[in-house]
């Protein structure tokens, strides 16, 4: 399995993506915003941009990455 190309670390379960948020004037090279669940696995992945979300300091927190799941809407699946 392959890391995911990005990850974030975030402070709150429940993250938004748009794909271009950390791109000055980059809405229109994104993709639609989606607001994601991290569930008790501690990520989520989006299901546009593969970015993955990491909850700091719970279980996904330090893992490494590579070994983990794709978790597409926070849900599992």
């Amino acid at each position: 399995m392959q890391p995911p190309p990005e990850t974030i670390r975030v402070t709150q379960p429940r993250v938004a993506c748009d794909g271009a948020s950390d791109i000055p004037g980059g809405a229109a090279l994104g993709h639609p915003r989606v607001w994601l669940q991290i569930s008790e696995s501690g990520y989520v992945d989006c299901g546009y941009c593969d970015r993955r979300f990491i909850l700091t300091g719970g279980p996904a927190d330090g893992a490494d990455q590579s070994t983990l799941k794709d978790h597409g809407d926070g849900a599992g699946r």
